[in-house]
């Protein structure tokens, strides 16, 4: 149990600075200030996490009664805001790592569902709330369309990750450190290959133009 905890405490600091990251790049890319860029780090570092504590009534909120999430998104975005240059250079920087993101926090959000002891399909649910509420947030706030509604497998890799963490957990005896690098690599993987390849849900416009 000591070894599980302290599995998921390192992915959760590992998710939450990752998608830090993330948020801190968009507000460079907005051209906003120091306390714009800091403040997307945070949204997205930790608001997936809020929203899935409010969504199971796991209050107070982990962001909240652990201050130190906070204080490691607020690190990362003055980091990317003042050092972060380098980061603008790197093709589709922001695509890599939401991916990483979106396949450690889908775990984190489906095992604190799991601990709670709600449904399966809350447990799902929880998963994907966690691995794309901070997102979404993160650019309403920029003022685009939010990638999870328009763009290439993105929630629908976090809801098959997070059926298949609950079939291990619940059906096969692998320790749970395997599952979490497993699932996570895997809708990684699948994140990233759709991205590439272009494969996405069918949209709107296709059946109105009967390309379906």
């Amino acid at each position: 149990m000591v070894m599980e905890n302290a599995i998921i405490d390192v992915f959760d600091y590992f998710g939450t600075v990752i998608f830090a990251v993330t948020g801190g790049i968009r507000g460079r890319k907005s051209h906003l200030d120091l306390l714009g860029v800091m403040v997307l780090a945070c949204v997205v570092g930790v608001g997936g996490g809020i929203f899935r504590d409010l969504c199971i009534g796991a209050v107070p909120v982990t962001a909240i009664s652990h201050e130190s999430y906070l204080i490691c998104c607020m690190v990362t975005g003055c980091c990317v805001f003042y050092w972060g240059k380098s980061l603008d250079n790197i093709p589709n920087i922001i695509t890599y790592l939401d991916a990483v993101g979106l396949g450690v926090f889908t775990v984190l959000g489906a095992a604190k569902g799991f601990e709670c002891g709600i449904t399966p399909v809350g447990i799902v649910l929880a998963g994907v709330v966690t691995a794309v509420g901070g997102g979404v947030v993160r650019d309403i706030m920029v003022g685009t369309v939010p990638v999870v509604l328009k763009s290439d497998f993105y929630a629908t890799a976090s809801l098959i990750g997070g059926c298949i963490y609950l079939l291990l957990r619940q059906f096969t005896p692998l320790p749970q450190g395997m599952i979490f690098f497993g699932v996570a690599g895997f809708v990684t993987g699948i994140r990233i290959l759709a991205w590439r390849f272009r494969f996405h849900l069918p949209r709107a416009e296709e059946f109105a133009s009967g390309k379906h």
